[in-house]
């Protein structure tokens, strides 16, 4: 029996985000983490929305108090589960303008 791939995606969101919880306990790993997440973020949500989230990932892990956010899992439910953006997305980038 395999896992579905959107669940397999939000395994490793809720691994990254324990990781990202982990650093606060040693806040110089959070200099290392930051950018290694926001590269992680940006190649998991795609080239699109992942501009976005690698640069909200990047703030949350640097900013002090913002480690117990659970960011990836957060866009996981926004982009996986919800679904926003994607039939604008799919529209868009099929070269076709979109009809009002």
């Amino acid at each position: 029996m395999t896992m579905d791939p959107k669940y397999k995606k939000l395994f490793r969101c809720l691994l990254l985000d324990a990781v990202g919880m982990t650093s606060a306990a040693i806040p110089i790993m959070d200099v290392v983490w930051a950018p290694v997440a926001a590269s992680i973020s940006y190649k998991m949500f795609g080239e699109r929305r992942g501009k976005y989230t690698s640069l909200i990932t990047f703030m949350e892990e640097l900013l002090p108090a913002t480690d117990m956010v659970p960011s990836f899992t957060i866009f996981w439910v926004l982009f996986d589960l919800l679904g926003i953006g994607k039939q604008k997305a799919a529209a868009t980038e099929s070269g076709f303008p979109q009809m009002k």
